[in-house]
């Protein structure tokens, strides 16, 4: 097991990575759970799979585990998602010393972090992450929020969990298309600051993506310490190191919002192909040689995700998408910051980007390729 610690000033945490942690929550969480009645907030399938294995520990230890099941999807942050579990926390008795368990991706830990911010002013949560995307990503750093017809994760407050348990035997569930899409969020470790671990991944990208035991405990664990180095440096976003996380999200969104937040694009998927575009309008611009475009647009279609936009089959132009930028919530006295490279493992925060040749390069790329 890899234990990373996530340095905050008086809030520090660990994330451990490693098999037979779920089947093993009562122990690994034990200072987290004063109380019999142990409130969980999972997603239903990861319920399905992974419920009982929880029950069982935490039965045996003497604890009483009381479930709220949320349904799986972009859906469910939202408002009234939100209203309806703090309305069921209080109903739990749930006071400000206590501990929520968090079962399920990263909509969950969203939902639930949220939900745990403003329970009473904040009381505490465990993150028990079952989808690549979010161990390696959203349950790391407090970044909690819901979704709005305005955009995604517009809501939300920062918020760091207690503690995070990232079960390796999770991913074992995980439908294809889930497990390929967390994988983009690994390779985006490499691609923002770290040339050797790209590198790397060229090379074990398949064994990772195959749940190979060492080569997936590696590619985790070190995206997890990677995460965490940079949320120690820059926990709320301030200084523009923590902004580098976002490499890719800019150019997501955007598609994200286009397809109407739904299965058609994953968030995952959305990011990979957001790689691929800062890539190439980084190349564009003269920074980033063709070379390592090329290297990033094949390292993202080996793993089977989405490395052209035109094939999305979208109905809309670049200036839609870029209008679509606009209700980032980066956005600073009028002008987006944009995530892009002048080397693999070498990201930085562009201030200067026109979105008027954002839409141009966004036209091209929805005619080429």
């Amino acid at each position: 097991m890899a234990v990373i610690p996530v340095d905050l000033a008086g809030r520090s945490y660990e994330v451990r990575v490693g098999t037979g942690l779920l089947a093993n929550v009562a122990e690994e969480a034990a200072p987290f759970l004063r109380k019999t009645r142990v409130p969980i907030v999972a997603d239903a399938n990861a319920r399905q799979h992974w419920g009982e294995a929880l029950a069982r520990s935490l039965e045996a230890a003497g604890k009483e585990p009381r479930w709220y099941d949320v349904e799986p999807g972009e859906g469910s942050k939202s408002w009234d998602s939100l209203a309806r579990l703090t309305d069921w926390l209080l109903s739990e008795g749930v006071e400000r010393g206590d501990h929520v368990l968090a079962l399920g991706g990263g909509v969950v830990g969203d939902l639930t972090g949220f939900a745990c911010a403003i329970l009473k002013r904040g009381c505490g949560f465990v993150q028990l992450p079952t989808t690549l995307l979010a161990q390696v990503d959203s349950s790391v750093g407090g970044k909690t929020a819901i979704n709005t017809p305005a955009g995604k994760n517009l809501i939300g407050a920062f918020h760091q969990p207690s503690l995070v348990l990232a079960d390796l035997d999770a991913l074992s569930t995980l439908p294809p298309r889930e497990l390929r899409a967390g994988y983009a969020e690994v390779l985006k470790y490499g691609v923002l600051g770290d040339a050797g671990f790209f590198e790397w991944l060229e090379g074990e990208g398949g064994n990772v993506v195959a749940l190979q035991p060492e080569p997936l405990e590696r590619a985790v664990a070190n995206s997890v310490a990677a995460k965490a180095r940079i949320v120690a440096e820059d926990e709320r976003e301030t200084s523009g190191a923590r902004a580098l996380l976002n490499l890719g999200h800019t150019f997501g969104h955007a598609l994200e919002a286009e397809t109407g937040f739904s299965d058609r694009l994953l968030h995952g998927e959305a990011v990979a192909l957001g790689m691929v575009l800062a890539a190439r309008y980084s190349a564009r611009r003269g920074e980033l040689s063709l070379d390592d475009a090329a290297r990033v647009t094949r390292a993202v279609d080996a793993a089977g995700l989405p490395a052209e936009i035109s094939a999305l089959g979208l109905d809309c132009d670049g200036r839609k998408l870029a209008d679509h930028m606009l209700h980032d919530k980066k956005m600073d006295a009028g002008t987006l910051p944009f995530i892009l490279l002048r080397g693999i493992g070498e990201a930085w925060l562009a201030r200067d980007v026109d979105m008027a040749d954002i839409a141009a390069f966004l036209d091209e790329e929805l005619q080429a390729h």
